[in-house]
């Protein structure tokens, strides 16, 4: 749904997925220090919105999903995942309870096989599903300095769709898309769907943690999940590249990780150009490439900073 903020002085519409909000407002790093500052805020009102409402809700959701939420605490944001039989992530969402309905919000165009898929599930369970995507838009407005909040979703709100523009005028000032993906890529946030692919499982992307909680009865993709918690060593590794800058370009979504022998190692996924660090940008690499490798991202020089240890899970592996 393209956002009635496009028509704020100096909004530059974005592209690919995020082109219904303005990619900036007119300065990219300045918006960005403001972000980083705590301040201001960002039109993300092209995301889907669903509501699940019901007295079975949270009980049901909780027997479907990665996150332990039979004792979500009302109002409080949490990072939702649904993964396959085999580990993999087939459905991203971040949500929180209001005592009536949990709402949750995921990537835009992602709210239709959501739905489709919870409808599959509801079976005798008291619970309703729907897309609230035309009632409600999605923001995110910092709390405090980003590199000190202790968690990325506690500053998503949602706002009345039809007061979107009062929101603006009283939250301001505005900052893009743009900007807040570039503080997303430099705290090594995965976004699903673009930062992942069909095979990636939660641990290779830190999401073991922020979406996917160790102490709660059985879920489908389970096993996996457990198995490489307990065992370490996931097949693949999220990793933050820090790109050369030398060319006005970044990589596109998908293209080939490449090693110095010219093999493909891995994809990369978002990129962005941050007021401190330059372009960057986020890839999924395979654990057996040294995290010091020097790499090519699409064609760009790329230097690797850790985000998810390759060695992870193995400080919870059984003595033998």
């Amino acid at each position: 749904m393209t956002s009635p903020l496009l028509d704020l002085p100096g909004a530059v519409a974005g592209n690919g997925p995020d082109a219904p909000v303005a990619a900036h407002y007119g300065s990219l790093y300045g918006e960005q220090r403001t972000l980083a500052a705590g301040e201001g805020f960002v039109d993300l009102s092209h995301r889907d919105v669903i509501r699940v409402s019901g007295p079975d809700r949270l009980t049901w959701l909780h027997s479907l999903t990665t996150q332990h939420l039979q004792a979500l605490a009302p109002k409080t944001w949490t990072g939702v995942l649904i993964l396959s039989p085999q580990g993999h992530i087939e459905h991203s969402f971040v949500g929180l309870d209001d005592g009536e309905s949990f709402t949750a919000h995921t990537e835009p165009g992602a709210g239709a096989a959501l739905i489709a898929f919870l409808d599959r599930m509801r079976f005798m369970m008291r619970v309703e599903v729907t897309d609230v995507t035309a009632e409600l838009a999605v923001t995110w407005r910092p709390r405090g300095a980003v590199e000190e909040a202790a968690s990325w979703y506690d500053a998503y709100e949602l706002v009345p769709r039809d007061q979107l523009t009062t929101y603006a005028a009283a939250a301001g000032p505005a900052a893009g898309s743009w900007a807040f993906e570039a503080l997303r890529i430099a705290r090594g946030e995965p976004r699903v769907g673009l930062d992942t692919d069909a095979r990636t499982i939660p641990n290779e992307v830190g999401l073991v943690g922020p979406a996917v909680h160790l102490d709660k009865g059985c879920y489908r993709g389970q096993e996996t999940v457990a198995r490489v918690h307990t065992l370490g060593r996931p097949p693949r590794r999220l990793t933050l590249l820090h790109l050369d800058g030398s060319e006005n370009q970044l990589p596109d979504v998908g293209s080939d990780l490449v090693a110095p022998d010219g093999k493909v190692v891995g994809r990369v996924g978002t990129s962005a150009r941050h007021h401190e660090l330059g372009p960057i940008a986020l890839a999924i690499v395979k654990r057996s490439v040294p995290v010091d490798a020097q790499l090519t991202a699409g064609g760009l020089a790329a230097a690797q900073e850790v985000v998810v240890d390759p060695e992870v899970g193995l400080h919870v592996r059984p003595l033998r």
